[in-house]
């Protein structure tokens, strides 16, 4: 089975910046077609735009994951646009911005916030992709957990609780979606360590023990960055991963040992 992705098409949520944006720049370099799915105009475009400044190949649908209809018209636009959807990563989730909180100090707006984009967000995707995946008898949905979910991170419940239920949706749905459709649709999971991206770093602006901490848990001795994940997410595309469902692939240096 080849690791090429030439010529998949390829949805990625919340694709404009960091993750998910190392993500599309990846797969379009080895020839993937792209749809940026993105709810921030600026940040999507201009990721669509650098793609295809470097000769890949990407289109920029604006979506907001938390209402069916907008991930409905974004699967319709891929198809529109390249005739097919062959893969999903789902991305796009609420983590910039967040501080780290007791339980107590949670309020209730937040907690259905986090939970409307990166659960919520994930079920309305599936099923506004599954026709079109249904139709080809093949498909691959990629959803982004974190090990925060393996590791009981504190002080971050609510983060914490939807990573928690990504996994268990991924295996749910890795079981359910062969019977329900009849063809051949993998549902996997890739769950990131600490990574260094700009949310991260603001998130944890003057937290230097912890930072420490974190990398005194991996077996590998250094900070984790947005490239470290796209050989993961690369895999899962390619049809090197076609007998794998309901796996999470945890890609931490070491630090969950999963």
């Amino acid at each position: 089975m080849s690791l090429s992705v030439k010529d998949k098409v390829v949805i990625v949520t919340g694709a404009g910046r960091g993750i998910g944006q190392a993500y599309a720049e990846d797969l379009a370099a080895d020839g993937a077609k792209v749809v940026i799915a993105e709810i921030s105009a600026d940040d999507g475009a201009a990721t669509a735009a650098a793609i295809k400044q470097k000769g890949g190949e990407a289109i920029f649908v604006h979506t907001d994951v938390t209402k069916f209809e907008s991930t409905k018209k974004m699967a319709e636009d891929a198809v529109a646009a390249y005739g097919r959807i062959d893969a999903i990563i789902n991305n796009a989730a609420l983590y910039g911005g967040l501080k780290s909180k007791s339980l107590l100090q949670l309020d209730e707006a937040e907690w259905d916030r986090v939970m409307a984009i990166n659960v919520k967000g994930i079920w309305n995707c599936v099923r506004a992709v599954l026709p079109q995946m249904t139709k080809q008898g093949k498909g691959k949905i990629i959803n982004i957990a974190s090990t925060v979910a393996l590791r009981g991170t504190p002080f971050m419940l609510h983060y914490t609780a939807s990573k928690g239920a990504v996994l268990a949706m991924t295996k749910a749905l890795a079981v359910e979606l062969p019977v329900i459709t009849r063809a051949n649709i993998t549902v996997n999971s890739i769950c990131p360590g600490l990574t260094f991206t700009e949310a991260s770093i603001k998130l944890l602006e003057g937290q230097d023990k912890a930072i420490e901490a974190n990398i005194r848990d991996q077996c590998l001795k250094r900070k984790e960055v947005a490239e470290d994940l796209v050989g993961a997410a690369h895999y899962l595309v390619s049809d090197a991963s076609d007998f794998m469902t309901g796996a999470a692939m945890v890609v931490d240096g070491g630090a969950a040992r999963h």
